[in-house]
């Protein structure tokens, strides 16, 4: 097994074992220096590859053996011969949960079948910044704000219809009588619309689906027979509320009706 000592910690070990073991052998020994156990053949390597070490004629110079040499040479052989240390692999680091998907991301998900992505159902529900689309409880929460939203959206475009009509009928302004029919019978849509959508929010709201959904796909087409009354003159004629409740109708239908298919 290999020993797990850190790099600094073991060549702090083997500097102190030259200075304690192979230094006052170098200096004192013969040329054959012996050291304890293990390091014996590495010593007696690197003593036989230096020829300076082991010359007679180099006896007689003022130190006798050439100890940088020697020195280097037991260090290598010290060095090379031990295990190679592998670092510890971290611990794994925690990994925070995903948070469990909305009940309007559920639902949202799954209207495809009524041409409905997810993107366009919770940009719609979620339109107001007062809606309290991401906190809802459940799926019949998410219906029940749907079927509410469709009968608000078609009350503003209701009342917004009313007021263009009326300013238009009160003033010398020039609007031409194509466009005050076209906004008068869009209103009359809607005034059918909006009572019919009431009843249909209440009903959601106490789990009756079925009926409900029937009322909101006759709405879906009130937005768009006010276009058409209203012709190319349409975003002149008509409030751009009319095409926010035609949004909000569309979806709604498929919320409600993935809630009746259950």
């Amino acid at each position: 097994m290999h020993d797990p000592t850190p790099l600094p910690l073991l060549l702090s070990r083997v500097l102190r074992r030259l200075s304690a073991r192979v230094l006052p052998a170098l200096l004192h020994s013969k040329p054959t220096t012996t050291l304890l156990n293990s390091d014996q053949t590495r010593v007696e390597l690197a003593l036989a590859t230096n020829p300076m070490a082991s010359s007679p004629s180099s006896s007689s110079s003022s130190s006798p053996h050439p100890p940088m040499l020697l020195v280097a040479g037991v260090f290598l052989a010290l060095l090379f011969s031990t295990p190679t240390t592998t670092s510890a692999s971290p611990p794994p680091t925690a990994t925070t949960p995903l948070a469990p998907p909305s009940a309007l991301d559920e639902v949202c998900g799954r209207l495809g079948g009524y041409y409905v992505t997810p993107t366009h159902c919770s940009s719609t529900l979620c339109s107001s910044s007062s809606s309290p689309c991401r906190t809802l409880r459940d799926a019949p929460a998410v219906a029940t704000l749907a079927a509410r939203l469709a009968a608000d959206n078609a009350t503003a475009a209701r009342d917004s219809i009313q007021s263009a009509l009326t300013s238009s009928s009160s003033s010398s302004s020039s609007s031409s009588p194509a466009s005050a029919a076209a906004r008068s019978s869009c209103l009359q849509l809607y005034a059918g619309a909006v009572p019919a959508l009431r009843w249909a929010a209440k009903a959601v709201a106490e789990g009756r689906y079925g009926g409900a959904r029937e009322v909101l796909q006759a709405a879906q087409y009130v937005a768009s027979g006010c276009e058409g009354m209203a012709g190319d003159a349409a975003n002149a004629v008509l409030p751009r509320e009319n095409g926010g409740f035609g949004d909000m109708a569309f979806v709604a239908h498929a919320v409600v009706a993935s809630m009746a298919a259950d």
